[in-house]
This record gives structure tokens, C-alpha cells and sequence, in this order.
């Protein structure tokens, strides 16, 4: 009995001063009050729930152990001078983002049959080398076609290098992409969950998605592997998304960022070779700016863009996001952009696919709509993550428009500073909000205390 009341007082002890580093470690490391406030409340409350999820998915920006991923650093290779730079380019350039660069050629994809049907393209007109990584990749017939695709090219010589996040493709095993390893390929997960669940990198995903065939070409945006997403012929159910493909100098950048992540999650090097020299630009006119964002980035270089795009839109400010859960200086900003008449509207779908994302983003609209903001509600899941701004600013990535995107995960946009790249975007989410309905409900004081409840946990969502 003794020993079991000296080991009980142990424990007791233990865990208070577990809970007291953890409480010290909060206050200096979380960026924001809100993410410090949500987590202090989880650890004091409910410590035996509120430690380990800590332990588990609190990590921001932390250096835990030697293979912690090194940070990117992309080449510079600028063709717009900086006199002639959009301020948000300019900014850019302060965090060690390299400037934007002519020279690029951009098509959109406007649905799921298109972005198939480019990836499919891009997978079979490979001759050299297939590069992918992608949150999801789902064991569907979709997820099975593209596995097939890639075995064929694998096997017929064409180096394939798949890169999955460990959580996102959770249940993709080895087996069944078998047959792209068994004909050469190679695929790795990043940051395995298991590893070191209590590094605090479970909550560090990556959330880009990338496909780039022979160093030349590049298949981004927001759009993961999946039916839900992609496939050969319309789906009632699919979710509206948006990606792109990417011709010129911006080529590179994607590809520096795949072998950051690829040598991180496997310890191999992808070489970089020509066509993806500086210089290598083709006959279109895209001005293009690629920012990576994420704990491989100093600062919080996408948050900070749109922060400024906020402060400096003058007409226009569109927003296209499945979540919409942004820090209090995102959402002052947007308030302040829209009180001094800019046109600003964000486009949600009604229902999303979380719905403690929706509940957490009640209050948002509300007082963005209380403001003169524009709220529109889209009648199907949209997953899509857009930003318009005036008629200078394009982005188009794989961010959402919350704290997770914006401080945790690691995410790639790409910002389009040429009109004639603006414009396809522009009118893509005006149709958009053409079939969406305006407005928010009002709530009774039961839902708007759940919406406030929800709100002030965003931070651990």
C-alpha cells in the first residue's frame, strides 16, 4: 500500500511538472493568443486529454531532432525588376521568396474530368521522369487507375518518384502500390505518424500537391488523387476544385520544393537539370510568383501575403475556401477592407465535409457580413482554395483559408500577377458565386454559443 501511495504521489507530482513545461513551452513557441489560449485551456481543463494531444499535434515550426526537414530555399531567378514588382511581390521577396518570373504559359482546369484528364496526359507523355506528392491517394478506382498509369511508366524505364502524407493517405499501403514498386518505383510517406507520435509532428502535414513530368511540366493546385476529386467522366458528388498547369522558369520552384520534400521523407536527392535552368522560359507571358509556406519556411510568408492584399485591395477582394477559420488579424483585415467599400465576398460551400469547421466559422461570416462583406454559400462541397484581388492578383493553391493551412501544414500557392492569367480566374469563381445563394442565417443563442465554443478551439483544428 506505501509503495502505491509513493508512486501515486510520483505521478502526481510528474505530471504537474509535465504540465508546467508544457504550459512555459506554449507560451513561448504558439504564434498566435488564440492558439496559446485554446491549448492552455486544453491542458488546465482536461490534462489527461489535453498532454498528449499536445505532445501528439502541438508542434509549430519545431526543430525536435536531427531529421527535422531543413528549410527550403528556392533560386532566385527574378525577370521582374523590383521597381516594377505588385507590393505583395515585394513583400515576398523580404521573407527569401524569390521574386516573380515571366515568361510562364498557365491553363486552368476547371473540374475533376480536366484535372484527370491533364494528369493522365502528364503521366503518359513522360519520357524521363514522373514526380508526384499529394495528401490523398485514395484506394479507389481513380487511386487504382493512377497507380496502374505510373507502374506502366516505371516499367518501361521512366523514373517515378510518389511521395504521400502519411495521415492523409493513412490507409494507401505498400501493397497496394505494389506495382509501381515491384516495376522500379519509388514511394515514400512523410512524416510517418508512428514514428514519433510525441514530437509534436503529427500535426505537421503536408498538404501540397504536385505533379511534374520530365523537369518541364507542372500539375498543381488543390486537387487530391481521389473520385471525390478526379476521374474520367462526370460525378454527381464530386467536389468543385480548381488546379492548373505550369510551363516556364516557375517550373523550377515547384521542383525544388518536391526535392526538399521527397530527399526529407526518403533520403534521396532528385537531381535538378536542365530544362529547369534559370532563363528557361517559354512563348507565354504569365507572370508567376511560387510560394511555399510551412514549417520548411521561415515566417508565415502566404498569411502575410494575403494580410497585405487585404490592407491594399482596393476594389476587389474574392475568397474561394472550403474552411474558412482565419486568425483575428485576418478577419480584422477583411472587416477593415470591406467597411472602406471594397468588394469583398467569400464563397463557402453550405455544407462542408467538417463540420466543426463549419461551426467554427459561424461568428467569421457573421461579422464579415455585419461589415458589408459578402457571404456565398455554394450548394455543393467546394473545395477549392482561391484569391482575387483587383485586377492584379490571382493565387491559386493548395491553402485553405484557416489556421491549420496558413501556420501548420505544408502548403505551395502560386500568385499570378499578369492579367491575361487573372482574368480565367476571376470569371471561374464568378461562376461560382453565380450559382451560390448570398447571406448568412441568423443563429439562436444555442447554436451561436456552440460557434463560439467552436471558435475559440479553431487554433487546435
Amino acid at each position: 500500500m506505501e509503495w502505491n501511495l509513493f508512486f501515486g504521489h510520483i505521478a502526481i507530482v510528474g505530471g504537474f511538472l509535465l504540465a508546467a513545461i508544457l504550459v512555459m513551452s506554449i507560451l513561448r513557441k504558439q504564434r498566435t493568443s488564440s492558439a496559446a489560449f485554446a491549448w492552455l485551456m486544453a491542458i488546465i481543463f482536461a490534462p489527461y486529454l489535453g498532454v498528449p494531444l499536445y505532445l501528439a499535434f502541438g508542434g509549430r515550426k519545431l526543430k525536435r531532432d536531427a531529421h527535422t526537414k531543413q528549410d527550403i530555399h528556392l533560386v532566385g531567378q527574378e525577370t521582374i525588376p523590383r521597381k516594377d514588382a505588385d507590393p505583395i511581390d515585394s513583400l515576398l521577396r523580404e521573407y527569401d521568396i524569390p521574386g516573380a518570373t515571366s515568361g510562364n504559359e498557365v491553363r486552368l482546369c476547371h473540374d475533376g474530368v480536366e484535372t484527370y484528364t491533364e494528369l493522365v496526359d502528364l503521366i503518359e507523355s513522360a519520357e524521363h521522369q514522373i514526380l508526384i506528392t499529394t495528401f490523398i491517394l485514395s484506394r479507389d478506382e481513380v487511386g487504382q487507375d493512377i497507380v496502374n498509369k505510373l507502374a506502366i511508366k516505371a516499367a518501361n524505364g521512366v523514373t517515378v518518384r510518389l511521395l504521400l502524407d502519411d495521415i492523409g493517405s493513412f490507409f494507401t499501403s505498400k501493397k497496394f502500390l505494389a506495382p509501381i514498386l515491384d516495376n522500379g518505383g519509388k514511394v515514400a510517406y512523410f512524416m510517418p505518424l508512428f514514428r514519433a507520435p510525441f514530437h509534436g509532428r503529427a500535426n505537421l502535414r503536408n498538404h501540397r500537391k504536385i505533379a511534374i513530368a520530365d523537369q518541364k511540366t507542372v500539375l498543381a493546385g488543390g486537387t487530391n488523387i481521389a473520385k471525390e476529386y478526379i476521374g474520367p467522366t462526370a460525378f454527381e458528388d464530386r467536389w468543385v476544385d480548381l488546379s492548373f498547369v505550369l510551363k516556364g522558369p516557375a517550373v523550377r520552384h515547384y521542383l525544388e520544393v518536391f526535392q526538399s520534400d521527397w530527399q526529407f521523407a526518403s533520403g534521396e536527392t532528385i537531381n535538378i537539370i536542365p530544362p529547369c535552368a534559370a532563363g528557361s522560359a517559354i512563348s507565354g507571358e504569365g507572370v508567376m510568383q511560387v510560394v511555399p509556406s510551412g514549417p520548411d519556411v521561415p515566417m508565415d510568408p502566404v498569411h502575410d501575403a494575403l494580410l497585405t492584399a487585404a490592407y491594399t485591395a482596393e476594389k476587389k477582394l474574392w475568397i474561394v475556401t472550403p474552411y474558412y477559420v482565419p486568425d483575428e488579424a485576418l478577419a480584422q483585415a477583411l472587416r477593415l477592407a470591406a467597411q472602406r467599400g471594397v468588394d469583398v465576398r467569400v464563397l463557402v460551400p453550405g455544407n462542408s465535409n467538417h463540420k466543426i469547421a463549419d461551426l467554427a466559422r459561424g461568428t467569421h461570416l457573421r461579422e464579415l457580413a455585419e461589415c458589408g462583406g459578402k457571404i456565398m454559400k455554394y450548394p455543393h462541397m467546394m473545395h477549392a482554395k482561391v484569391v482575387v484581388v483587383d485586377d492584379r492578383l490571382a493565387v491559386v493553391g493548395s491553402a485553405n483559408m484557416d489556421m491549420r493551412s496558413l501556420f501548420l501544414n505544408y502548403e505551395i500557392v502560386m500568385f499570378a500577377y499578369s492579367k491575361a492569367d487573372i482574368m480565367p480566374v476571376h470569371d471561374w469563381v464568378e461562376g461560382l458565386m453565380n450559382e451560390g445563394t448570398q447571406g448568412v442565417e441568423p443563429v439562436g443563442l444555442a447554436r451561436d454559443t456552440v460557434e463560439g465554443l467552436a471558435r475559440l478551439m479553431a487554433p487546435l483544428l
